[in-house]
Parts: C-alpha cells; structure tokens; sequence
C-alpha cells in the first residue's frame, strides 16, 4: 500500500521540473536520437534540443509529420546551431529496423544519447506487428531492443572520450507500470513468450514494465562501458498514445493530463541531468518531472531482467 500511496504522490503533487530548456547546457557538437520525435512528448523534447544546438534525429515511420515537426521547430528556433534529420524506423516491423540503424551509422561519428520514445497505448485487441507479435510487445519492447543493439557501439564508443555519465540509452515505461503483472512479466508456458493478456491495459502495462527490466539488464551488462541507462515514467500527458481511448476515458484523460512538455522535462532529467548520470543511477527509474523514483519492489528484485532480455535477442536474431 505505500508503494501506491508514493505512487499517487509522485503523479499528483510534483515538484516543479529542475531541468528545463531554460537551464539545458548548449549541446553544440552533441548528437541524439528521439524516436517518435515527431509528436507529443517527442516533439517537445526535439524542440528543447534543437534550441540549444543539438544535432538530433527524428526517428519514426511517417516521413510526413517528421518533415511538419521539423518545419515547426526550425521555424521556432530560427537562430540553431543544431540539426534536425528524420530517420525513418518502424518498430512494428524487425525487417527494417538494421537499416534503418545503419542509416544513422552511416552519417555519424557519435551518438550521445538514444531516447526510446516511441510506442503505442491500447490499440484495439488483435493489433499485431509485421512479425505477429501482440502490437504493444513488438513496438514497445522487441523492436526498441534491437534498434539499441545496433546502436550500442557506437554509444560505446562516445562513452570512451566523453565525460562520465553524459552517454545515455533511455526506455519508455509509464505509470502503467505500477499495475504490470508481478515480477513485471508473465511467460506463455506453451510458447516461453511474455503472455499475451487479450487484455489491452494489461499488455500495455507489462509492455512498460518490460522496458523497465530491459533498462536495468543494460545497465547490467554494460555497467562497465560508461553508457548509463535508466527507465522513465514520464507523466500523466496528453499525446497521440491517448487516440484509441473513447467516450469517459477520454474525458478522464483530459482532465487528470499535463501538456507534453512536461513529460519532455522527465525526458530531459533521464537523458540529460546530472543526477541521472550518476553511475549509482545506472538502471534507475525517473519520474515526473524529473527526479529518481519508486520501483515496486518485485521489479527491483525481478530476476526476470536476463531472461526476458535473451528473449529479445533470440526473438532478433533472425534480422541482426
């Protein structure tokens, strides 16, 4: 019960954000990755970046809405020194996510930070990925994995001339997770998959809960290499995830949600922020909008994290 009442706390009464564009060091010479950076909490963290002359790449599917953001935010900051490139990656689909990898590879020396943004909230029950994984496991977790693993090297390599703490891999998870099955996965018996629910709000949750673990088993395994990973929950928002709610959820949803850009500032704090750096931070879990929070504490204690993270690099391994 006092994981729920901090949980109630850390989502309704919130400090104000202590990273904003106001205080973001320049970033000139610095070089990220959002992926879905081109709507809601994405886009305003784009523009924060782009602000203060950061090279960033805008990674999602529809090159149509990442050449509108990138218009709105150039226009917005006419005086940038930064970069703003749309990487084409679909997350629903493994074929294409190695190219779209090399892509980026082939452009760049550097990568600073990787922010895993991207993802799909309840879409209707049966909603598949290209590869017939349940929509919200495939985008959310399977294909952000093995965009990271392609990346990983080069985070590596910045890591070893850059400051400690300042190269980062960040993952998407959400309040949602306070609700994740227990241990934050359940395995299909018949299939040694995580367990699809048939319970769109339940897959959804165990999807975040998913990236938290895979934020932690990174941290593990690359303790060593100076990259740090961490999870974030960032907020009760008001985003394109919220499309397929209806009727009450939505009224709801409206009058309980900040606007994007403080989900943008918790971005900010994970990717960006001192404090988040910090190796004793490494696979921690950020929360609104902007500090360390709470995990439940059969997440923390999960042994789940290398067993789901083999998953993923076996269910990959057919399109490294």
């Amino acid at each position: 019960m006092s994981y729920y009442l901090s949980i109630f706390r850390e989502c309704f009464f919130i400090p104000k954000p202590t990273l904003t564009e106001k205080n973001l060091p320049d970033q000139k010479g610095r070089v990220f990755i959002v992926t879905g950076g081109y709507a809601g909490v994405g886009k305003e963290l784009c523009k924060i970046l782009y602000q203060h002359n950061g090279t960033i790449y805008v990674a999602g599917r529809s090159d149509s809405k990442a050449k509108s953001a990138i218009d709105e935010i150039s226009k917005l900051h006419p005086n940038s020194q930064g970069k703003l490139e749309f990487l084409h990656l679909d997350l629903a689909d493994l074929t294409t996510i190695k190219k779209s990898a090399e892509t980026f590879l082939a452009k760049e020396q550097r990568l600073d930070v990787l922010t895993n943004n991207a993802g799909v909230m309840t879409p209707p029950i049966g909603s598949i990925t290209t590869q017939n994984y349940e929509l919200q496991l495939g985008t959310n977790v399977l294909g952000p994995w093995l965009f990271t693993h392609f990346l990983t090297p080069i985070l590596q390599k910045t890591a070893a001339s850059s400051p400690p703490g300042s190269v980062r891999v960040t993952w998407a998870a959400s309040l949602a997770t306070a609700f994740a099955p227990s241990h934050g996965v359940t395995w299909d018996p018949k299939t040694s998959a995580p367990k699809t629910f048939g319970d769109k709000r339940t897959d959804y949750a165990q999807s975040k809960s998913c990236n938290v673990l895979l934020a932690r088993e990174f941290a593990n395994r690359f303790a060593k290499t100076g990259v740090i990973s961490n999870a974030w929950n960032p907020g009760n928002l008001k985003s394109e995830l919220q499309r397929h709610l209806a009727g009450v959820e939505t009224l709801v949803t409206g009058l309980i949600c900040y606007e994007p850009v403080f989900g943008a500032y918790t971005e900010l704090f994970a990717g960006w922020g001192e404090a988040a750096g910090r190796e004793e931070n490494a696979g921690k879990y950020v929360v609104p909008w902007g500090r360390v929070g709470a995990l439940r504490q059969d997440l923390l204690v999960s042994g789940e994290t290398g067993r789901l993270w083999e998953w993923c690099e076996k269910e990959s391994r057919a399109y490294m």
